[in-house]
Formats: structure tokens, C-alpha cells, sequence
């Protein structure tokens, strides 16, 4: 533990350490001036302190700069700005102490120094700072397990098909919280491919998590049941179990549409819970919003579920998505879904799915907004 002792009178310096030196600190680093206070501390460079630093005992009256304005520098540094720093001073003005917090010290002793007072005082510095440095490190610590947590999560995530007949992509940006959107595709025959997109309430872990549970059963559950209504069905009756579990005082729910595509027969049959709708393009014909299904997966235990089927003739574009890209294209006085209507038969000729995002929201609009936004689009020849 390395305290600094900044004073410019060497008598000082030495009482300070004779004081702390009988109450077992052993590591000090003497300085006579302010600036070479700022110096071992590399302020304004980023680079951090040359040597290691656990408080500061800074004296207030010192030519060139006095310890205030010292202070001020320090607390200007994010880097060091959490170095507790004891103002060490002469003046028994009653102002001193708002003046001294203001700059950014921990505390403040006056001279003829108290030796009972200020061992306590830097009693109580030291463990502020051990308490802060404990939280930072396990703040480091809870961000890095959730950017693996994001990693694992991404990599549930279905990959792009391109065939002769069919291409489907996604475009996902989640928010900085672990995201609660899912998509995923199967094939199921030749010609046949089950889609979802869900959108589970709430973010952070445990979202994620219950996010994780549904993508685990979620190809068992397409590849065995199919149509729309029986796999809604099915992942409902997951929810609830979840749900039901002892102890478990909070329901989790999610949005979905999941969409069984038939390429040969160039049918669609789906079913929508609770979520935004889905967009239809076909070539000639106005557009279609899949907006029939039933309520949010989890509600209830027993769920009134319509499957809804069409055929399609020319070729088509379909578009999922979830509530966070109609928030991000929110504007005042417009609907959202009129709005992303003609946005997205502007867009009709972008070849690929990101070129369409980029042009609905540019990624400084992306950036600021605290809900995942995601689009899954099909294209059927």
C-alpha cells in the first residue's frame, strides 16, 4: 500500500510519516510540491500513475500551485479520480470543508496535526477505497461474463439460406443489456422451412436465460409438431412449466410469430402471439400484415390459438421484426407501421437485408437505442 505525502516542508513530511509509520504503514512517497504530485501521477496523459497509489495526503498552502487546485487536476482524470485525497491544512477557516469536497477530496485535517484523528481519518479513506476498488473489479468482472453471455447467446442464432427458391437472413443489434430477441429456421423437408421470431420480455440475465431455455427446445419443437398452431401450443406449455416452478415469483412471457413455409406448394400458413406484424410483400398485390394468431406465449396456461394460411403467386418479400426497430423509426404524429410500410417498398430493390436496415435506421440512430431491434426477411422466388 503506497500513501504520498505531499508537503512542501521536509519537517512536516516527517512528522506525517513518524505518525503513520507507528501505526504499521511502511510504504510512503515524499513530495515537496503539488507538481510533483501531478507528475507521479502522469495527469493529462491517460497513462496512469508510475507508481502504484492508495491515498494522497496533500498539504493545502504550497507555492506554485496549493493543494485545492492539485486537486481539482486529479479529479479532472477519470483514471485517478477515485485516489482518496486528505487535504492537510493550516487554516482553520469554517468554509474549508465545502471547499475542500467541491474540489473533489475525501477529507480534510488541520494542523498541529491530531495523531488519534488523523490515523481514523485515514482509516475510513482506505476503506471507502478498498470498497470501491471491490466494486469495480466485480463490475469488470459481471461485464466480461456478460459479454460471453452475449457471444453464447449470438451463437444460437440461425445462419443466412440462400437456395434456389428461398433466401433468409436476419439483421440484429441488440441493446447493451443481454438481449431478449430470438430468431431461428429449420428445414423440415425439401420444401418445407419452419421460422421464428420471439421477443422475450424484459432484458439482462434473466431474460437471457429464459430466452437460452426456449432456444434449446426450439428445433425439437418445429422439426416434431410443424404447423404454427401446435409449436405456439407447445412452447406455451414450456412457459407455464417454467412459470409454474416452485418459488418462482416472477411469469416470464414472450412475442412471437413463427411462419411455415411451403415453397413447392407456395403456401404460408403462421400464427402470430401478441407481436408486431409481420409485412407480406407480392409483387402486384397489396401489402399483407400477418397480424392473426392469439395472445403473448406464456399468458395463460391454455392459449385460443388461430393459424392463419394464404398462397402466394409472384415472388415475395416477408418481413419479421420486433417492437425496437418501430421504436427506433418512431416519429410524432406518424403511425410506425404506415411508416415502415413505405420505408420498406423504397427499399423493395436492396439486395441484401443490412443495406434495407442502414437505410430505416443509420447505426448513430442504432446506437442510442435501449430496446434490441431486429428483421428477419424471406424472399420466396
Amino acid at each position: 500500500m503506497n500513501i504520498v505525502i505531499v508537503d512542501d516542508n521536509p519537517i512536516n513530511l516527517m512528522v506525517i510519516e513518524k505518525i503513520l509509520s507507528n501505526k504499521g504503514y511502511s510504504h510512503f512517497i515524499k513530495l515537496s510540491s503539488a507538481l510533483e504530485l501531478l507528475d507521479l501521477l502522469n495527469v493529462g496523459t491517460g497513462a496512469g500513475p508510475k507508481e502504484p497509489v492508495d491515498l494522497i495526503l496533500l498539504d493545502m498552502m504550497m507555492p506554485e500551485m496549493d493543494g485545492l487546485e492539485a486537486c481539482r487536476r486529479i479529479q479532472q482524470c477519470e483514471e485517478l479520480k477515485d485516489i482518496p485525497i486528505i487535504i492537510v491544512t493550516a487554516l482553520g477557516d469554517s468554509n474549508l470543508l465545502a471547499e475542500v469536497l467541491e474540489a473533489g477530496a475525501s477529507d480534510y485535517v488541520v494542523k498541529p496535526i491530531n495523531k488519534v484523528e488523523l490515523i481514523a481519518r485515514i482509516g475510513v479513506a482506505l476503506r471507502l477505497k478498498h470498497e470501491k476498488d471491490w466494486h469495480k473489479e466485480n463490475d469488470a468482472r459481471i461485464k466480461s461474463e456478460l459479454e460471453l453471455a452475449k457471444q453464447v447467446q449470438s451463437s444460437v442464432l440461425s445462419q443466412p439460406i440462400h437456395t434456389d427458391v428461398l433466401d433468409i437472413s436476419a439483421s440484429y443489434h441488440p441493446s447493451y443489456e443481454l438481449a431478449g430477441d430470438l430468431y431461428s429456421w429449420y428445414r423440415i423437408d425439401d420444401h418445407r422451412y419452419g421460422i421464428v421470431l420471439l421477443d422475450m420480455m424484459g432484458h439482462g440475465i434473466s431474460s437471457s436465460l429464459v430466452c437460452m431455455f426456449i432456444s434449446s427446445v426450439m428445433q425439437d419443437t418445429i422439426t416434431r409438431y410443424v404447423s404454427p398452431d401446435l409449436v405456439i401450443a407447445e412452447l406455451n406449455r414450456y412457459m407455464n412449466q417454467l412459470n409454474n416452478r416452485k418459488n418462482n415469483s416472477f411469469s416470464y412471457y414472450f412475442t412471437a410469430i413463427y411462419l411455415l413455409i411451403d415453397t413447392e406448394a407456395k403456401t404460408i400458413e403462421y400464427v402470430n402471439a401478441g407481436h408486431p406484424p409481420g409485412m407480406l410483400f407480392e409483387r402486384g398485390k397489396p401489402v399483407r400484415l400477418l397480424d392473426q394468431g392469439g395472445c403473448a406465449v406464456g399468458f395463460f396456461e391454455q392459449m385460443n390459438i388461430q393459424k392463419m394460411v394464404f398462397e402466394y403467386e409472384q415472388p415475395i418479400q416477408l418481413y419479421l421484426y420486433t417492437d425496437g426497430l418501430l421504436e427506433a423509426i418512431e416519429e410524432e404524429g406518424q403511425d410506425e407501421t404506415d411508416k415502415l410500410i413505405r420505408e420498406l417498398v423504397s427499399c423493395s430493390e436492396e439486395p441484401e437485408l443490412t443495406c434495407i436496415i442502414d437505410r430505416l435506421i443509420p447505426p448513430e440512430i442504432r446506437e442510442e437505442q435501449e430496446d434490441d431491434i431486429c428483421m428477419v426477411m424471406v424472399r420466396a422466388k
